[in-house]
């Protein structure tokens, strides 16, 4: 839903008002609004379908809770989409408290590449299955950087891990989706 001035739409405006009053049609249609966009956000930060719609829940349900919050400044687009990162960050944080990083971050080893120029050249669904196939760590680096342009000092924080551990999971993530996307080409033109 386009927003103009910062205005919410008036149909929105009722739907989020009966939301607030706890009305159980409007919390449905708020949801049937946004639940395909949001899948696909959701997507890209799990392994499959299946924990995407765990996420997606979670996250509907804290945008149940917290929507007292939303001022109305700035794009409801934006404000619940912030809502599916952080349902997904919260399910990675609890998944990973045994998984670690192996290799720290070295800059004369880890390039930085440009990201945009990088995914822009892929299909969306080739390049989403490829990164739901990085080890989580790497995973959650490589889309916090690129679709949500966090910094590595950001990322660190969402993450609980060092700013260097942040260069070099984004670094390896990007070399193992250029291998697998270059294999693919070289694949494709035989």
């Amino acid at each position: 839903m386009e927003q103009t001035n910062n205005i919410l739409p008036e149909e929105l405006q009722l739907i989020l008002k009966g939301c607030l009053e706890g009305e159980r049609t409007s919390q449905a249609k708020l949801y049937h609004l946004y639940a395909d966009r949001m899948m696909g956000v959701c997507m890209w930060y799990t392994r499959n379908r299946e924990e995407a719609e765990e996420v997606l829940q979670d996250g509907f349900m804290r945008v149940f809770t917290y929507l007292h919050k939303f001022t109305g400044e700035g794009s409801f687009d934006g404000w619940i989409r912030k809502i599916m990162v952080n349902a997904a960050l919260f399910k990675y944080r609890n998944k990973s408290a045994t998984l670690y990083v192996v290799i720290e971050y070295k800059t004369d080893i880890h390039d930085t590449g440009d990201d945009a120029h990088f995914i822009s050249n892929y299909d969306e669904r080739e390049l989403m299955k490829l990164v739901q196939q990085l080890p989580p760590a790497y995973q959650m680096a490589f889309n916090l950087h690129v679709f949500e342009g966090f910094n590595h000092r950001e990322i660190a924080e969402a993450l609980g891990i060092t700013k260097g551990t942040s260069k070099s999971n984004l670094s390896d993530a990007r070399r193992i989706l250029q291998a697998a996307l270059t294999t693919k080409k070289k694949v494709v033109a035989i």
